[in-house]
């Protein structure tokens, strides 16, 4: 379905954090959630360490050469960039798409269950907002019901169905 025939909500999400940010997690670690700033190693070594079992519709890819271009081609979006210490933990984009944007979001499995991909969705839709992004969109897989709760949490509503992936909209 292009972009174009989507229906979205007329009534807007309402507002999201811009980032940075900062808080603890649910395990106590300081986490800070900045708009992406040219890290690109740190987020490409997050990524190369994904467990395969996270891995959903072939992405993130697999190999680090296939990561390194996947992830330059998402530079073309505006991306925030979940961060412990030094390290990269989780990942969020929008990339664009016709009229609208294509949101992905990624937490590394060492990070997950803690928190950090609500606060990472919510950044990453209150960078959108302040960068003019007025329709988002994405697909999920229907029995990854973790991540429908977190989309539907902050506004996503269902627009389609497929035969393993849930499409969701969202206006900002």
């Amino acid at each position: 379905m292009s972009p174009s025939e989507r229906g979205y909500p007329d009534e807007e999400a309402g507002s999201f954090p811009e980032p940075p940010l900062s808080f603890d997690d649910k395990e106590g670690r300081e986490i800070a959630i900045r708009p992406y700033d040219g890290e690109f190693e740190a987020v490409v070594e997050m990524y190369t360490d994904f467990a395969p079992s996270d891995r959903a519709q072939g992405i993130p890819p697999a190999t680090e050469s296939r990561v390194r271009d996947w992830f330059e081609n998402l530079l073309d979006g505006l991306n925030v960039v979940a961060w412990h210490d030094d390290r990269a933990v989780g990942h969020a984009t929008l990339v664009p798409d016709e009229d609208a944007h294509e949101l992905a979001i990624f937490v590394h499995q060492d990070y997950q269950r803690a928190g950090i991909g609500s606060k990472l969705m919510q950044g990453l839709l209150g960078y959108g907002q302040v960068n003019g992004v007025e329709k988002v969109w994405l697909t999920v897989e229907r029995w990854n019901h973790a991540a429908v709760n977190l989309y539907e949490s902050v506004g996503f509503e269902t627009h389609g169905t497929e035969s393993f992936e849930i499409e969701m909209v969202l206006r900002l």
